[in-house]
């Protein structure tokens, strides 16, 4: 048995993008549309969270939005990049 072993590439079906964002934001327009583009390729899923409805997501990211998760993990904030979110998701 090798103990270089591949791991199973990850399914873009089976992942979730989370952007946190607010109303009015250029920059979160902008990641939306790159997300909304790479999503619907892949066929991932994505929801959207106004940071301004959620307090602790208030308190956590306020200086960083837009922020993007994968699967609940932080990925990237401010600008997304659609091959490093393409490479996050498995496509």
């Amino acid at each position: 048995m090798s103990l270089l072993r591949r791991a199973r590439r990850k399914n873009p079906a089976e992942s979730t993008v989370t952007l946190i964002g607010k109303p009015g934001c250029h920059l979160c327009d902008e990641a939306q549309a790159v997300i909304e583009r790479v999503c619907g390729e892949l066929g991932a899923s994505w929801e959207k969270k106004d940071i301004t409805q959620d307090e602790e997501l208030y308190r956590r990211y306020w200086e960083q939005i837009p922020v993007i998760l994968v699967d609940g993990e932080q990925h990237d904030f401010w600008r997304v990049d659609p091959r490093r979110l393409r490479t996050a998701l498995g496509g």
